[in-house]
């Protein structure tokens, strides 16, 4: 999948595909229109393995074929291998650094970024495996235009069938995001739940009128929130005061039922990551561990950074009676598509029961955020 970052939008009023890069505060976002980037992500370690894969499967076919012997096939293989290994990997090296620089601008960019990057990586490795002889016996000597002119028409090939492949694969899975994101409304603007913040926010307007004004706002920054492209990237900070204004909204209702506690030290609030991805898990958290209990049950929330990934671990009560059907399935199911197609291999999200608690623990890549919002230092305790 496409990932968005703030990088990657265009200027309001703009043509299509230009990009302001001197003032990023002008970007438009994906979801107000601005195209989704061309380029995949070439940084993610599932996107290198496949593409290291394939460029391997095919020199193993082209090797087999035509091959007198397997120790001829296994020649011409190491052959092939001399510069195919080099040329794969400084093209993925060079596509992952300029990726973030081409996103959103001219299309015909982009594609010239796609096949031109492998066509001249392709080259001066073709030239370098030439020039020191491991293009086999006597191929110092010998012209290298030709062959270096093959291998680069190749590699512009390969880049367009590849940029191609996965173009393809992020368009077959919109359906499945636009079903997620439906899902997702569903299940958060719920009809009990409008109802029972509504209801919460009558009981206050006489004797807590502040109190009750608040939840009114924080209630409207849900819806729209929810109302928001889920594909779009947002800080951690962002997220997480989204988070803060449900559980405001839901300790109101639920009373000294619900307790909270927040572990937000080492978070780093300038991470990216998809709109109301954590949300969903602290209200099925509420929903099922908190809901269903007569006495207080604790939500402890703790999100740090760990090296270079973000690790976000949720931990609830679990219900008091077996419930009548199983829980906290959907909206797992939901993050662990949105993670596997935006993170591919490096997310990881598990999550069980275990000494009479249900603990789940995320763990995603740590990219960050250009400009640093930190929403702790500005957070109203009150609402």
């Amino acid at each position: 999948m496409n990932d968005q970052t703030p990088a990657q939008m265009r200027p309001a009023g703009a043509a299509p595909g230009a990009v302001d890069a001197a003032s990023p505060a002008r970007l438009k976002r994906v979801s107000d229109g601005a195209q989704a980037p061309l380029l995949p992500d070439f940084c993610n370690i599932g996107i290198v393995v496949r593409v290291l894969l394939a460029a391997n499967a095919a020199a193993v076919a082209h090797a087999l074929v035509g091959a007198a012997s397997p120790g001829d096939a296994v020649g011409r293989f190491v052959t092939i291998a001399a510069w195919l290994e080099g040329s794969v990997l400084l093209s993925l090296a060079a596509l992952c650094t300029v990726r973030r620089s081409v996103a959103g601008r001219a299309r015909s960019l982009q594609w010239a970024t796609a096949v031109g990057v492998p066509a001249v990586a392709t080259a001066l490795v073709s030239w370098g495996v030439h020039r020191i002889g491991l293009d086999g016996p006597g191929a110092a000597s010998a012209p290298v235009a030709w062959p270096a002119a093959l291998r680069a028409l190749a590699a512009a090939g390969a880049g367009w069938v590849l940029v191609e492949y996965f173009r393809l694969r992020a368009r077959a899975f919109s359906p499945s995001l636009s079903e997620a994101r439906l899902q997702a409304l569903q299940a958060r603007i719920r009809p009990h739940f409008l109802f029972n913040s509504l209801n919460t926010v009558l009981s206050l307007m006489r004797s807590r009128p502040r109190e009750a004004e608040a939840t009114l706002e924080n209630l409207a920054d849900l819806f729209r929130v929810f109302m928001r492209d889920t594909r779009e990237l947002v800080p951690l900070d962002d997220e997480i005061e989204t988070c803060r204004q449900y559980l405001a909204i839901e300790q109101l209702r639920l009373g000294p039922r619900l307790e909270v506690s927040w572990s937000l030290d080492t978070m780093p609030g300038d991470a990216l990551l998809p709109s109301l991805l954590l949300q969903p898990l602290i209200e099925n958290a509420v929903h099922h561990g908190i809901e269903p209990r007569t006495e207080a049950g604790l939500i402890a929330i703790r999100v740090e950074r760990v090296a270079e990934r973000v690790r976000v671990e949720i931990v609830n009560p679990l219900a008091q009676d077996a419930p009548a059907r199983p829980g906290n399935q959907m909206a797992l199911s939901n993050v662990r598509e949105r993670l596997m197609l935006l993170y591919d291999m490096e997310a990881e999200l598990n999550a069980a029961p275990a000494d009479g608690r249900f603990r789940l623990t995320l763990e995603f890549p740590y990219r960050k955020e250009r400009r640093r919002r930190d929403v702790r230092r500005h957070h109203n305790p009150d609402r």
